[in-house]
């Protein structure tokens, strides 16, 4: 049997629980997800991320850590970083003299994201934290609030060139990369974590403004999470479980190659498919036969979410019995991308992280 570990779970603390070490150990997990609730300060983070290497070193550990308000970790010496907005500010600005400290125009504006991303991977990587869900490509069209200062600007090549310096930033620091929402969620004003997102415009028109980043940046970005928003004149399902999106699109037309995470299942947007409500089992079935690699199953390990983490069970339980039907197959190439996403060089632990030349350099640029 082809062996695959696409889904992508959460943990309710600080540390391990037996119910967590059982669910991390299965076949079909292949990493997890931290929030600020796995957050105490960076002894234990670090023990948490390496009593999880010790159950499994090819778990994958992620979190959503971009800066601005969408940072877990901001205490005990973590660089708050600022959002995505502040670059795409800092490219429109009027350029300084190269004698001045101010730092404007968009070629400080790359370094600045060169430095952002640096800064962000180094330091998650120091606790042993594997990779950040970040840039986010969408566009600033100044309607989503849920998008809003997370991003870079609403000139796609703007959004582009900053994307790819903080790429670049993130892989010195040995850190993979997230693009998110293909093929664009700025547009739109509903949040998808609480409502079903419909986006009317035409695919000629999303391809050239929204989706461009994607195809300008197919170089260098290693992983891709599509939005859970409906596009009507391109797929009636929303882009995370549409064929049409992920394989004609994105890789036929766009040359992704790398790995395609899901958005999170349990969010609004993931729940009605076809006009109709949807387990999360059936949910990752769509999503994995539509072309994800890994899909994401978020705050369900709470004692107060639904059924106390039984969502977790149901999924992994309902995924092993949909795969023992044919329901979904599992695929080779997916896990040989999921495991691209480890890092491949040591970290610098936190101490020597600190009088690092390029983390210092860095740390101006950021200032």
């Amino acid at each position: 049997m082809t062996f695959h570990a696409p889904l992508i779970i959460d943990i309710a603390g600080l540390t391990l629980s037996k119910v967590d070490r059982k669910r991390l150990r299965h076949p079909l997990v292949g990493g997890l997800i931290l929030f600020a609730r796995n957050w105490q300060d960076r002894v234990q983070l670090t023990a948490l991320c390496r009593d999880i290497k010790k159950l499994r070193p090819d778990l994958l550990i992620c979190v959503d850590h971009e800066g601005g308000r969408v940072q877990r970790f901001k205490t005990d010496g973590f660089t708050h970083l600022p959002p995505m907005r502040v670059l795409g500010e800092m490219w429109l600005a009027t350029p300084s003299a190269t004698t001045s400290s101010k730092k404007a125009g968009p070629l400080d504006a790359t370094n600045a994201a060169t430095a952002c991303g640096y800064v962000l991977g180094s330091e998650l990587r120091a606790c042993g934290v594997d990779l950040s869900f970040t840039p986010v490509l969408d566009l600033d069209y100044g309607e989503s609030s849920v998008i809003g200062d997370r991003a870079f600007a609403r000139d796609p090549r703007v959004v582009s060139l900053l994307a790819k310096s903080l790429m670049h930033g993130l892989l010195n620091s040995g850190m993979s990369n997230c693009g998110k929402h293909f093929p664009g969620h700025g547009f739109v004003k509903a949040d998808s974590h609480t409502d079903i997102p419909v986006d009317k415009r035409s695919l000629k028109t999303i391809l050239a403004d929204d989706a461009a980043p994607y195809r300008w940046l197919n170089t260098v970005t290693t992983s891709v999470m599509p939005a859970h928003v409906i596009y009507p004149k391109v797929d009636a399902r929303p882009a995370g479980f549409s064929n049409t999106w992920l394989n004609n699109i994105l890789r036929g037309q766009l040359g992704f190659g790398g790995a395609i995470f899901s958005d999170d299942l349990s969010m609004a947007g993931a729940r009605l498919i076809d006009g109709q409500a949807v387990s999360y089992t059936q949910a990752a079935v769509a999503a994995l036969t539509a072309g994800c690699d890994m899909v994401l199953l978020c705050n369900q390990s709470l004692p107060s979410s639904e059924g106390g983490g039984r969502a977790i069970d149901e999924l992994i339980s309902g995924l092993t019995e949909a795969q023992l039907k044919g329901q979904w197959q599992a695929s080779e190439a997916s896990e040989v991308r999921r495991r691209a996403l480890l890092p491949n060089t040591p970290a610098l632990e936190w101490d020597a992280l600190m009088v690092h030349s390029a983390y210092m350099q860095a740390l101006d640029w950021i200032a």
